[in-house]
């Protein structure tokens, strides 16, 4: 019992209560979960503040990796989540699925880790929910993960403001969290020091909309990597999106590592970057911002937005360091499976 998930846990009986008390409660409890009701009471908001909201499930494979595990996954990527609009996340929901038998110290591994990234967001658990399959059901440990944030009044950030002229940031290097799963998965033996990025990132995104309030858009690229997000963009807006190879940063452990498994780094999962777009006079503003945050040293600009061509419709392209500028398209299918 004190050592392994038994069906019990999601009994609603004693065993749930004590690991709701001793596991969850223990790690990251708050005056809202401890008030033990089936609804939290928040704060009211003040006046002309609005309700930012967002959830999220996570279901990575391996649930530890260099960088982080599956409870800061679920942490920061619905903070990044919420923050892309702009809104000042506040407060979270988690509701575990577990599966009998699975370790009661690995359980308490991720509820540590997921109270760290939430007191690095600023953020709290305000409810939640458990539930227990039979042994071979699942596999292990899934999440999700709801977060609120408020907006204040006169904030609109959207995809579909992105203006020709304007320029697209972003806030540090692409691909380290695919190619880092994939390799702990795989036994690939990459170079020792690649990580996970998984980070939460709304108080660089606050600093940003600090320096620079007529920001059009936030967007974090996670699955589809900053390929799909950049379509995304295009598509909501209306225009073409052009970005300069030789300005993207890379590591070369990644570069090397999607060279040889023949994938696109554009297309691989992010967990801790952000993508920005900002019209141009307050582009140099914005960078300063991101590169002032511990998370955004990295930032650069990396590209434009321009008129798109009707009979063709929006399209992003790549310019690439030989000279020749080839279509950037969205991923197709399923690249990385269960990177998240």
């Amino acid at each position: 019992m004190d050592t392994k998930v038994m069906l019990g846990h999601g009994s609603g009986g004693l065993l749930m209560k004590r690991l709701i008390e001793e596991v969850f409660f223990d790690a990251y409890a708050g005056e809202e979960l401890l008030q033990g009701d089936d609804a939290a009471l928040l704060t009211p908001l003040g006046a002309g503040e609005r309700l930012a909201f967002s959830t999220d499930s996570f279901v990575v494979t391996p649930h530890f990796f260099p960088g982080g595990d599956i409870g800061r996954l679920a942490v920061c990527g619905t903070v990044n989540d919420v923050a892309t609009s702009g809104a000042e996340p506040r407060y979270l929901s988690c509701g575990f699925i577990l599966e009998e038998g699975y370790p009661i110290a690995d359980l308490r591994r991720i509820c540590a880790s997921m109270a760290a990234a939430a007191k690095e967001a600023q953020v709290r658990f305000v409810t939640g929910d458990t539930k227990v399959l039979p042994h071979g059901s699942g596999d292990g440990v899934f999440i999700n993960t709801s977060g609120i944030g408020t907006l204040a009044e006169g904030r609109a950030l959207s995809g579909t403001q992105c203006r020709p002229g304007d320029l697209v940031l972003v806030s540090g290097t692409l691909g380290d969290h695919g190619i880092t799963i994939m390799s702990c998965r795989e036994s690939l033996g990459f170079e020792a020091g690649l990580q996970s990025d998984a980070a939460p990132l709304n108080h660089l995104v606050a600093a940003v909309l600090a320096a620079a309030p007529n920001t059009r858009c936030f967007r974090d690229p996670t699955r589809g990597g900053i390929a799909s997000t950049l379509n995304e963009l295009a598509a909501q807006s209306g225009t073409d999106i052009t970005i300069d190879e030789a300005a993207i940063p890379v590591k070369p452990a990644v570069l090397g590592a999607c060279e040889m498994l023949g994938l696109d780094v554009y297309q691989v999962a992010n967990e801790g970057k952000m993508v920005c777009v900002v019209p141009p006079a307050e582009a140099q503003a914005a960078l300063s911002a991101m590169r002032a945050d511990r998370y955004g040293a990295e930032a650069t600009v990396i590209g434009t937005v321009s008129p798109s061509q009707p009979e063709r419709g929006p399209k992003v392209f790549l310019q690439t360091e030989l000279g020749p500028t080839r279509i950037l398209d969205m991923l197709v299918g399923e690249q990385l499976p269960r990177i998240c």
